[in-house]
């Protein structure tokens, strides 16, 4: 039977290669999503091209009541799931003196709370299995920090905590937790930059480029997979060297 990966937040760039990444490895696929849209469509075309299943479940990952409905409809079409991304994520960048404290609650709601939200109701099956991979998508500015950015740079340092603590808990399961944290990526959120902004970015990267939604998928795929079975609690850069 086809391992079953369910990956939040990938209708659309990081998540969306993630996504395909793991069905051309052969896994049926998982998808959350808010609005629907004729993208959906496209989408699930593309994945199951690759001879697996996908199922779209309708989920504000900030909202515990919908990710708990979202999970049971997975356990009820697949009956598991092996493994989990939590990807999904907001921005609303802003000066702390002018944000607004909805803004930095929001922020917060999606990126950390909803890694929470979806992760409790994913757990027990796992544990009942003794077995899964969760995988969290933080950010290198959860580790440096970065003017503008207080509130997206906290919900991602936070994910940082929630790994290492949740990978403690839940070791002795054989459930393994790890995090990635790009730096960089070349997304429809750094497409809009100037190009001159876009040179000077890179430039200050020792690999001189921007990274590829294909960079952090196949990342990810490596600790999903069994060649990381000996990893656990870690956080791994995928940023071209800007952190060291």
């Amino acid at each position: 039977m086809s391992e079953v990966a369910f990956i939040t937040g990938a209708t659309r760039g990081i998540g969306k290669k993630i996504a395909l990444t793991f069905a051309k490895e052969g896994y049926n696929i998982c998808i959350n999503y808010r609005k629907e849209t004729d993208d959906l469509d496209v989408l699930k075309s593309e994945i199951e091209a690759n001879n697996v299943k996908c199922l779209f479940v309708k989920a504000d990952v900030s909202n515990f009541e919908e990710c708990e409905n979202a999970v049971k409809s997975i356990i009820e079409k697949f009956g598991q799931i092996d493994v989990l991304v939590n990807n999904a994520g907001i921005t609303k960048d802003m000066l702390l003196a002018r944000m607004k404290p909805e803004d930095f609650k929001s922020v917060l709601d999606v990126n950390l709370v909803g890694t929470f939200n979806v992760t409790k109701n994913v757990l027990p099956y796992m544990m009942k299995a003794r077995s899964g991979r969760i995988i969290n998508i933080s950010s290198v500015v959860g580790i440096s920090g970065n003017a503008g950015q207080t509130n997206y740079s906290a919900s991602k340092a936070g994910i940082i905590g929630f790994t290492k603590s949740l990978a403690k808990e839940v070791a002795s399961r054989n459930i393994l937790i790890n995090a990635v944290a790009p730096g960089f990526i070349e997304t429809d959120m750094t497409n809009v930059l100037k190009p001159e902004i876009k040179e000077q970015i890179a430039k200050n990267i020792p690999l001189k480029r921007m990274g590829t939604a294909e960079d952090v998928a196949n990342v990810v795929k490596f600790l999903a997979s069994k060649d990381s079975s000996y990893i656990t609690g870690q956080v791994i850069n995928i940023d071209g060297g800007m952190l060291m």
